[in-house]
C-alpha cells in the first residue's frame, strides 16, 4: 500500500450541488508511484469503485459517521494490469464518471424493491457521478418526494411520471447554468 496520501474533500462541493468528477479525476491521474487518494464524501460513492478500478486501482471505505464515508485509492498491481485492458472499453461504460465524454447519456436507475432510504441514497450516488449534460432516469415504487428538495439543494431538475404499475419514472437534470 502506498506511503503517502493525498486528501480531496468532495463533502461541500457536493452540497453546494456541484459536480466533483473532473477533481477526482484529475487527482488519481495526478497520483505518484507510492501515492494514495483519501476521498471524503457526503454518501459512499460506489460508482468511481468501478471507474477508478478500471484505472488499476483498489480501494477501502469507511463510514465516517453523519452519513459522510472515507474511501483509500490505492494501486493495485493486478489492478494495474486490467486498467490497461479495460481502458479500451472505457468510453462505452456508463456506470460512472465519463468526464472526458461529450456526448450527453441517459442513465438509467432501477431502485424498485429497496427499502427507504436505499433508493434515495442511490439515486444521490448516480447524480454525484452524473457528468453535466447527461440525464438520469431513475425508476422507484413510489413517488420520490423526500429527494425533491436534495435535488433542488443541488441545482437538479427532476420530474416524476407515474407508471401503468404504479411506480414511478424520475427524470432528473443538471439546473441549466
Amino acid at each position: 500500500m502506498s506511503e503517502h496520501i493525498v486528501t480531496l474533500d468532495i463533502r461541500e462541493t457536493i452540497r453546494a450541488g456541484q459536480q466533483p468528477c473532473s477533481s477526482i479525476m484529475s487527482a488519481a491521474a495526478n497520483l505518484r508511484t507510492g501515492e494514495s487518494l483519501r476521498l471524503l464524501a457526503p454518501f459512499e460513492p460506489r460508482p468511481l469503485f468501478g471507474v477508478l478500478g478500471q484505472q488499476g486501482f483498489a480501494h477501502r471505505a469507511r463510514p465516517l459517521g453523519d452519513g459522510d464515508w472515507e474511501v483509500l485509492f490505492f494501486r493495485d498491481a493486478a489492478g494495474a494490469a486490467q486498467a490497461v485492458a479495460a481502458a479500451a472499453s472505457e468510453a462505452a461504460d456508463h456506470s460512472g464518471c465519463q468526464c472526458g465524454s461529450d456526448t450527453p447519456a441517459v442513465r438509467e436507475l432501477d431502485v424498485r424493491g429497496l427499502e427507504p432510504p436505499q433508493p434515495m441514497v442511490q439515486i444521490l450516488e448516480a447524480l454525484a457521478a452524473l457528468p453535466t449534460g447527461d440525464t438520469l432516469r431513475a425508476q422507484t415504487d413510489r413517488r420520490p418526494m423526500h429527494l425533491y428538495p436534495m435535488l433542488e439543494a443541488r441545482n437538479f431538475l427532476a420530474e416524476s411520471e407515474e407508471q401503468a404499475d404504479g411506480s414511478f419514472v424520475t427524470t432528473i437534470r443538471h439546473r441549466p447554468a
